[in-house]
């Protein structure tokens, strides 16, 4: 489900003004391989995405999904970065703001196969050539949620 529900209701009173939302990522990491899909709407790999429903809790956001999108069960291990994405403005005119939360999760049980129609092919690909694959602002995530220690909060100053 590309869009929730919850925020195309939110549409109908702000129309496209600059709605604030929560997202999640989901960095899966098994073997010295991450989970990757290839996003429907531009081509790009990315690691398991989504927007936190209301009243859900981030970590449960971001194992519901990796199983919506790949059909994977995670289980969150850890917060790993917390950091605000620039504006985003969509074909629309829509424009959001996500603060973003990525987890390491683990992966428990499942093949992954694109489920929802958000992923065209997901899989996994070496740890170690996401530099390579990703965008910057994805290999950030990934290298953040891989690494061992507290989580990290991005500052602008």
């Amino acid at each position: 489900m590309p869009t929730p529900d919850f925020v195309r209701e939110l549409r109908r009173f702000i129309g496209t003004l600059p709605l604030p939302l929560v997202g999640v990522t989901a960095v899966i990491e098994r073997d010295g391989e991450v989970l990757l899909g290839r996003r429907s709407d531009n081509g790009r790999l990315t690691p398991m995405t989504g927007i936190v429903d209301p009243g859900e809790e981030p970590a449960d956001a971001a194992c519901r999904e990796t199983e919506e999108e790949a059909g994977v069960v995670v289980r969150a291990l850890r917060l790993a970065l917390v950091h605000q994405i620039p504006r985003i403005t969509y074909d629309n005119g829509d424009q959001s703001d996500y603060l973003d939360l990525t987890f390491r999760c683990a992966w428990i049980s499942g093949s992954p196969e694109p489920v929802d129609g958000e992923m065209t092919e997901v899989g996994w690909y070496p740890a170690d050539a996401i530099e390579e694959i990703l965008d910057d602002d994805m290999a950030e995530r990934v290298r953040h949620a891989l690494q061992d220690g507290p989580a990290i909060f991005s500052q602008a100053r």
